[in-house]
């Protein structure tokens, strides 16, 4: 049986039809349903329907065999797993975006609203700057708008939300999709097992 980490929302449903594909089937999953775990003797699987900061978790633990987590929430984690693979699914970008007319003040640190002080921490630190972090959990937008920091660092799909904002990206700091990550303990247990479903979540993505 594996047991599969699932991150509730569109990734999750785009993952489970990956998972889908390969045969790895529980009909009811799609249902509308508050259960949060899905098995199936047959297909031999087991998902978990967790909130997507939490899929890193679950895995690292050992819950879980398999997680899909975004490669952002991955990185922020810093969870001590294996990434086994790209599935291409959920891709979009992780930015430092600003007011339009922004122009840096070189001279002191540079306010950052963002949910990824890591990751903001780490691409500035490349850069050899310094930065001052004010983390937020939602409307990251609202923070260079109403003067409460300089730039953003957050992720950008189609960009509509920045250019009705009269916001603008900056910069680009990584091309981001989902990740199919692994216990390292339990991927020595159970390897093939784990080894097939990649080998089929391949073929599927082709």
């Amino acid at each position: 049986m594996i047991n599969i980490a699932l991150p509730k929302g569109r990734l999750g449903n785009k993952a489970y039809k990956l998972l889908e594909a390969c045969g790895y089937t529980i009909s009811e999953l799609m249902d509308e349903s508050r259960k949060l775990v899905f098995r199936n003797e047959e297909s031999g699987v087991q998902y978990f329907l967790v909130k997507p900061t939490d899929v890193p978790v679950y895995v690292s633990y050992g819950v879980a065999d398999l997680g899909v987590v975004g490669k952002d929430v991955l990185i922020e984690s810093d969870a001590d797993v294996y990434s086994l693979m790209d599935l291409g699914i959920g891709k979009c970008r992780m930015c430092v975006a600003a007011k339009e007319d922004y122009v840096e003040d070189k001279s002191r640190p540079i306010i950052v609203a963002t949910k990824f002080p890591n990751i903001a921490r780490e691409y500035y630190a490349k850069e050899d700057r310094e930065i001052e972090v004010i983390k937020l959990y939602g409307s990251i937008e609202l923070a260079p708008i109403l003067g409460m920091s300089d730039v953003i660092v957050d992720i950008v799909e189609t960009g509509t939300t920045l250019k009705e904002n009269h916001l603008k990206v900056f910069e680009e700091i990584m091309p981001l999709s989902a990740q199919l990550i692994a216990n390292k303990t339990n991927y020595k247990f159970k390897e093939k097992e784990i080894r097939e479903v990649v080998a089929k979540l391949g073929e599927a993505i082709k």
